[in-house]
């Protein structure tokens, strides 16, 4: 699904009763005992057996973690990533589409009714039902991240209540439900190409009511994994709670689909960064020019900056590229001028396509936009073209004619992204890319011991129904969440 600038604000009394259609309001429910042993009894409690227990320790907590990741960003396609997480005791798998543009982490719920049973190639999709895991609770309006959420305390929203949410995106659907928290289960580095089961307590929506193409069974998914840069998303609350650093990189496979998307310090490939544009709600990062084959647009300064939209923003939600219409116009005029003689057509009043049977690298330029520090971001014509009922079109976008969230901003999504291998490092907020192979391996450097580990790709694409993981998996997260509890 394309666009994904978006906005979040609390859903109160108006669908309050979602919450509360199975059972119980907030602390409701069943009580469960669970018998906890001491890891140590009687006298083995050698200098050298607590050791051991806090090397296993801090490894579980700042080693690596690999996230199978499937889809493809083909815009003549669906277009989408996503990747597989566990979620619960005992643990279902959950295929959510990988977004570093929205904030919050969100799964469909029991309670949404309309939700397809099956969607994207067929995958069979889940729905979130708090009272099915030992580990899962309501989130209520008193609690921290409801009030970072709304900003505050908001009116409607005390204690006891529960915490809702609704999700708007750039392309008016919506998700909206409310928050719950819950054991998510995710692959952690061990060794090279290997990994074992870790798990960390991350607060999500669980989607009761939704619109558009989330509810469509062609490209639905289970709902969406938020990397954002908020404290709400994925990768901040794991952080925060010393599971991972605050460090991503993923590497979406245009050739082939899936590609690799994996937490934790990339140390191979080496890649260049440039700073993040700070107080910005997104992956900003400032451009500098544009160049068309060897010759750059004569842009001024100010252009990048149209409207208070600072920075270009780097988003995987997104399949297309938009640019301000100062820096599309003449962008696309140039391309064009490589063929003069091509007759354009406009194709459901959004793509402009040209019938060609050459080949697209040798006949259009490459496309090369610069940032701060040095930092390129090179796209050839395969990749900004594609092929589409029978015609080629540019996949460039002009950002002045889309909705009024994308209004003259500068969006890099998987048109651009794809075949590189871009790395988040939040730690020293900044953003960097390198052409990559998306099918090979990456190396991953486990900080506390120095090791460095290999991480490859994966394809889930074709899947046709779930992949339950095996007790053994559930066994070794409940005994991690008890012997081994977070750092504070």
């Amino acid at each position: 699904m394309d666009s994904r600038l978006h906005w979040i604000l609390p859903f109160l009394a108006v669908v309050e009763f979602l919450a509360f259609s199975h059972g119980g309001g907030v602390g409701g429910g069943g009580v469960g005992v669970i018998e906890v042993t001491y890891k140590f009894p009687g006298s083995d409690r050698s200098l050298s057996a607590l050791r051991a227990h806090d090397v296993v320790r801090h490894l579980a907590i700042l080693a690596g973690v690999d996230v199978p990741l499937g889809g493809t960003g083909r815009p003549d396609s669906i277009g989408l990533y996503y990747a597989k997480i566990g979620i619960g005791t005992p643990a279902k798998d959950y295929y959510v589409q990988v977004d570093t543009g929205s904030d919050i982490t969100w799964v469909n719920c029991i309670q949404c009714h309309e939700c397809p049973q099956r969607g994207y190639h067929g995958i069979e999709l889940t729905r979130y039902n708090k009272n099915d895991s030992l580990t899962g609770k309501l989130v209520s309006c008193e609690n921290d991240f409801c009030k970072g959420i709304g900003g505050g305390s908001f009116s409607g929203c005390t204690a006891n209540t529960s915490c809702f949410y609704t999700e708007v995106y750039g392309d008016g659907t919506y998700s909206m439900g409310y928050f719950v928290e819950d054991i998510v289960i995710y692959d952690r580095v061990s060794g090279d190409l290997q990994t074992t089961s870790a798990n960390g307590s991350v607060i999500f929506g669980c989607g009761a009511g939704q619109s558009g193409d989330l509810g469509s069974s062609d490209d639905a998914l289970d709902g969406i994994l938020g990397f954002g840069k908020s404290n709400s998303s994925m990768i901040s609350q794991l952080a925060a709670s010393r599971r991972v650093k605050k460090m991503f990189a993923h590497c979406l496979d245009g050739v082939n689909g899936g590609g690799i998307f994996a937490i934790g310090h990339v140390v191979q490939p080496q890649v260049n960064t440039t700073p993040l544009v700070p107080d910005q709600s997104h992956y900003s990062v400032n451009m500098t020019a544009v160049q068309v084959g060897l010759d750059f647009l004569n842009l001024t300064t100010d252009v990048y900056m149209i409207n208070d939209n600072k920075g270009a923003i780097i988003d995987s939600g997104t399949t297309l590229a938009y640019l301000p219409q100062e820096i599309y116009v003449p962008l696309v005029k140039q391309i064009l001028s490589w063929q003069p003689d091509l007759t354009l057509q406009t194709l459901h009043d959004q793509y402009t396509c040209f019938d060609h049977s050459g080949n697209l690298d040798d006949d259009f330029p490459p496309v090369v936009f610069h940032f701060e520090n040095s930092l390129l971001l090179k796209v050839y014509p395969h990749e900004y073209l594609f092929s589409f009922e029978d015609l080629t079109c540019i996949g460039w976008q002009n950002s002045r004619i889309q909705s009024q969230e994308k209004s003259n901003i500068t969006l890099f999504g998987d048109l651009v992204l794809s075949n590189k291998l871009v790395l988040y490092d939040l730690e020293n907020q900044a953003i960097g890319w390198t052409e990559y192979n998306c099918s090979s391996t990456i190396k991953l450097k486990d900080e506390l011991t120095g090791s460095v580990h290999l991480v490859g790709a994966h394809s889930i694409s074709h899947c046709g129904s779930l992949n339950v993981r095996v007790l053994f998996f559930l066994l070794m997260a409940l005994l991690h969440s008890l012997l081994f509890p977070p750092i504070l």
